[in-house]
């Protein structure tokens, strides 16, 4: 009798099969909460709006935090239904260092810290926050953007470090191109690299820029290979989302192409 409730405990927080109407109800329910929760931070910001409804938030947070928490304890208690962590203790364990486990107890812990330490409560405020990242359990479109960046991390990785060196060049060439004519400016090669980042991403603030010829050559020319830059992370998680939304297609028999059922 444990161990079947253990086991549908389980298929509804982790993996409740299609059409599930009590796992979907409950996701439902904790995204909302989840949403609410965000909105909730935000709203605290406003200093008329705590001072009038402060206890409201406080409820809220509390309410919030026992879900989470029962949710959390319930997660490790049917875990061991999953046979990847079906030992005792060291599948808890396991299961316990995963990242969307270790998610699910931040976004509990600022409610509990202050019960054992001093910590600052602006900080646990902001903290709260961080249960937005639940939502990767339950959205499938954050599952995608998850599985798009893991396949694709190789790529990503040596684009970002390919911006690092075009961000070095540039802050340098640019130090060497108008220190003599902005001392202040560009003192030196690391206050440089602010202007290369807002020149490179073409933000364009204004606060910082060239008065030398050579300098505004530069700039110009490391203008134009950020465009182009900047625009290969995009090419390749538009490539991954197109091989991921193929890829769940085919897994539901549905050909990528067309859009038909695909015979079996």
């Amino acid at each position: 009798m444990i161990d079947r409730f253990k086991e549908r405990t389980n298929e509804i927080l982790d993996k409740a099969q299609a059409g599930d109407r009590q796992s979907r109800t409950i996701d439902l329910f904790i995204m909302g909460l989840i949403v609410l929760n965000v909105v909730a931070v935000i709203l605290e910001t406003v200093a008329s709006v705590l001072a009038s409804y402060r206890w409201a938030f406080e409820a809220f947070d509390a309410f919030s935090v026992g879900v989470f928490t029962v949710e959390y304890l319930l997660r490790m208690w049917s875990c061991t239904a999953d046979g990847r962590y079906s030992r005792p203790i060291r599948g808890r364990m396991r299961y316990f260092l995963t990242p969307l486990a270790l998610v699910d107890l931040i976004a509990i812990l600022p409610f509990y810290l202050p019960l054992v330490t001093t910590v600052d409560l602006r900080v646990l405020r902001a903290m709260r926050l961080l249960r937005l990242f639940k939502l990767g359990r339950y959205s499938t479109s954050l599952q995608t953007l998850g599985n798009v960046l893991r396949k694709h991390r190789g790529e990503l990785v040596v684009t970002l470090f390919v911006l690092l060196i075009m961000l070095v060049i540039a802050s340098t060439l640019m130090y060497f191109a108008e220190h003599r004519a902005q001392p202040e400016a560009f003192s030196s090669i690391p206050s440089a690299m602010w202007w290369g980042i807002v020149t490179l991403t073409t933000v364009g603030y204004g606060d910082t820029y060239p008065v030398t010829g050579v300098g505004k050559v530069l700039g110009a020319v490391i203008a134009l290979l950020g465009i182009g830059m900047f625009a290969l992370p995009a090419g390749i998680l538009g490539s991954g989302f197109a091989g991921e939304i193929d890829r769940r297609k085919e897994e539901e028999g549905v050909c990528p192409h067309c859009g038909r059922e695909m015979e079996s």
